[in-house]
């Protein structure tokens, strides 16, 4: 319970970070407690950057620092971020006045001024406690900053600092007033037989460069390829970027070239999906078909047998599977050319047969009636065990069983005592491969019945029995 009450915390803090006002200034400036006069003005903070010795009389000058942004905004300008600096100090009679610097980890570069206390001094204000506000140190979205504190003249230890992070465009503030965080607008023209994709972009800073990919769109965009640069000097504001394959989630990504700057995505191919059932692959040494997504999709993956009779593929019963993501396995496969996969999403299915164009060995199932028996006989270029059965199909995707079941090997055969109560146009020989953990079940139907209750006065039954030969790569 107390970690449920931490995340929801988190996410307030997060909330609140995210959707902070950044307080607005018309003008930077200097400002000390009242009575106070004061001034500033820039410093190199190379002259203030060698230390001296305290007198012993110093006492404990800087009390406290504390730092914030704020954003200056004048109208027809852009709006601007600037570090909003407090000192709270106390007067001495051995200290003129303070520096204070900002330096930028991320770009190397300082900014400092020089704070001087003016006017008649007076050992009356010595221990007063003085508040000093500067807000003229403008810094940049996502900046990481350190600011120092110091005595003028310096002495040793005598300094306070502090680190600071500068909110980032993901402050809804920050975000919709400074210029850094536009991503700009993206618009493309697409080359199919060259393979590219042409980016325009308009709508961000004429100064600033700007990058622009292509990218998968996971759980992250993933790079496809390396970026292009559009240079904010150049008025052709366009590239051309190649793919290798027009994805689902092939996406069109770009940003301004400034640290964690906000980046806009345009990803025009979501519907394609068709493409993403390409990817099956078998492997005949460990018999396991397996297809992986080239993109993440919510489908429901699962075997069937497709039927020539009316394009059709019955489910196979046990072989559903669910993946948004992760690769999907098949093991111990049949390799017959009517085993296929379905893929069904919320925009249709689609059936992908992996074996149909012979590169496999396949296996027929025949039948003969003699006397007043089926004959079931298979053939295959590979060891394999079969099962077999007469069934009643109701459906076509069910076949009820009406006896027991046969084993054969390839090679041999069996033979299926018929009864005139077995004869019908529904009445099927179904066989399958028990070798695997998935087969197709294919049926012999409609079998000759014009045998039963016939009599041979020859005694042989060779010259009076009707020899009917069906194979089923003829029929359903």
């Amino acid at each position: 319970m107390i970690g449920i009450y931490v995340q929801i915390l988190l996410i307030i803090l997060f909330w609140n970070a995210d959707c902070q006002i950044i307080p607005r200034i018309e003008e930077c400036g200097l400002s000390c407690s009242q009575g106070i006069h004061c001034k500033s003005k820039p410093s190199g903070g190379i002259f203030n950057s060698f230390c001296h010795d305290a007198p012993a009389s110093l006492s404990l000058v800087l009390k406290s620092m504390k730092i914030s942004t704020v954003m200056k905004c004048v109208q027809g300008s852009p709006c601007s971020l600037h570090l909003n600096i407090k000192g709270t100090l106390s007067l001495d009679e051995n200290v003129r006045g303070l520096e204070i610097c900002s330096f930028s980890l991320d770009t190397q570069q300082s900014q400092c001024t020089n704070v001087r206390f003016t006017g008649k001094k007076s050992k009356m204000l010595n221990g007063k406690k003085v508040q000093v506000q500067f807000n003229c140190f403008e810094v940049n979205v996502a900046q990481h900053i350190y600011v120092t504190m110091k005595t003028v003249p310096h002495y040793c230890e005598v300094k306070l600092s502090q680190q600071y992070y500068v909110e980032d465009c993901r402050n809804s503030d920050v975000g919709k007033y400074i210029p850094a965080c536009s991503a700009g607008k993206l618009d493309y023209n697409l080359d199919r037989a060259r393979k590219t994709v042409t980016v325009n972009v308009s709508n961000f800073p004429r100064d600033q460069d700007y990058y622009v990919r292509l990218c998968h769109k996971w759980f992250t965009c993933e790079d496809v390829g390396a970026f292009a640069v559009i240079k904010g000097k150049e008025s052709f504001k366009s590239v051309s970027l190649k793919y290798s394959q027009l994805l689902p989630c092939l996406c069109i990504e770009g940003w301004l070239a400034l640290p964690d700057a906000r980046r806009i995505q345009l990803c025009p191919f979501e519907n394609d999906t068709q493409v993403l059932w390409d990817n099956t692959v078998y492997n005949p040494l460990t018999q396991t078909l397996a297809w992986e997504p080239a993109c993440p999709v919510l489908v429901m993956v699962n075997l069937c047998r497709f039927t020539k009779s009316n394009d059709h593929c019955e489910d196979i019963e046990n072989s559903f599977k669910n993946s948004p993501e992760k690769q999907v396995k098949y093991s111990r496969v049949d390799t017959h050319p009517r085993l296929c996969m379905k893929f069904t999403t919320k925009r249709g299915s689609w059936i992908k047969c992996p074996f149909a164009h012979g590169e496999f060995p396949a296996w027929k199932m025949r039948t003969a009636a003699v006397a007043e028996q089926i004959q079931v006989f298979f053939t295959s270029q590979t060891k394999a065990q079969f099962s077999v059965l007469v069934c009643n199909r109701t459906q076509m995707a069910s076949c009820e069983s009406l006896g027991m079941h046969h084993s054969v090997s390839v090679g041999d055969s069996v033979s299926i005592p018929m009864s005139w109560e077995m004869c019908g146009s529904t009445i099927c020989i179904q066989g399958w491969r028990t070798d695997v953990d998935y087969s197709v079940p294919l049926q012999v139907c409609d079998t000759y019945c014009g045998f039963h209750g016939q009599s041979y006065s020859d005694g042989n039954p060779a010259k009076a029995m009707t020899h009917r030969m069906k194979s089923v790569q003829s029929l359903h």
